[in-house]
């Protein structure tokens, strides 16, 4: 998971969620060993283990946001953390409440470690399904920067058009590819360079470079071009980029009105 909600308000429902579950679990799978228990040791087990997996992940929200505005970005890596955090905080402060005066478990530390690692390979499941579902509602502020900055990286990737011949080559970035033209046996490249429009002849065909670069879009037999430059329509049949107009058939109408 790569992205990440950081809204508290969200990861509360989410400790709710998580404590719900383990209540549930823990009331009516009963995984300790001691049929001796009463139902009353149960329920005071159960409450006790609930309240303390909804601290413990209300404190994970707490360091994730803190994290979060840090580094303004999100990574499995963090998120395997958080959760490993989640799992050791639980795993501290169950065992003490477990050893208290009004549980008074039988189990050492070891023991009981052994007993949670498998509740906790149990639970991760859960945590995470919770986790992925405060993405659907991830504020909108955060899903507009997300796409700007997939959309900038995106812009800002290098591209390269390769011709028949070796040197007939021409990189540059995505932004920059205004459109490409059809010329006989070659390919006229326009594209931006120092706020300029340059081209620039390369042995190709329109079909060979459409295959490349699936992001050009058809306007024409005879031409492909680069939709984030498209300015407005000049006539029925031409469109204007930046600092070029190009003719649009009719065939490939559908193409532009579908962007």
């Amino acid at each position: 998971m790569n992205k990440l909600n950081p809204s508290i308000k969200h990861h509360t429902y989410v400790a709710i969620f998580i404590s719900l579950w383990i209540f549930i679990f823990t009331y009516y799978i009963r995984p300790f060993d001691g049929g001796s228990y009463s139902l009353y040791w149960w329920e005071f087990l159960s409450f006790g283990y609930t309240i303390i997996a909804f601290l413990c992940y209300f404190i994970v929200a707490m360091i994730q946001d803190s994290i979060y505005r840090l580094i303004e970005r999100w990574n499995i890596a963090l998120e395997l953390l958080i959760i490993c955090v989640f799992h050791f905080l639980n795993l501290v402060l169950t065992f003490i409440y477990y050893k208290s005066p009004f549980l008074r478990g039988i189990w050492t530390f070891d023991e009981y470690s052994s007993g949670i690692l498998k509740s906790a390979i149990i639970f991760t499941p859960i945590i995470i399904f919770g986790r992925i579902l405060t993405l659907k509602y991830l504020p909108k502020e955060e899903k507009n920067d997300i796409q700007k900055d997939h959309k900038t990286n995106s812009d800002n990737e290098t591209i390269t058009v390769r011709g028949e011949y070796k040197l007939d080559i021409l990189k540059l970035k995505k932004a920059e590819l205004v459109c490409i033209s059809k010329s006989q046996n070659y390919v006229e490249v326009f594209f931006i360079e120092n706020e300029s429009l340059n081209s620039k002849l390369i042995r190709s065909s329109l079909k060979k470079i459409q295959n490349e670069f699936d992001f050009l879009v058809q306007v024409h037999r005879s031409h492909l071009i680069n939709p984030m430059h498209f300015r407005s329509w000049k006539t029925n049949n031409s469109i204007l980029l930046n600092q070029i107009e190009i003719p649009v058939s009719k065939n490939y109408k559908a193409n532009l009105d579908s962007l």
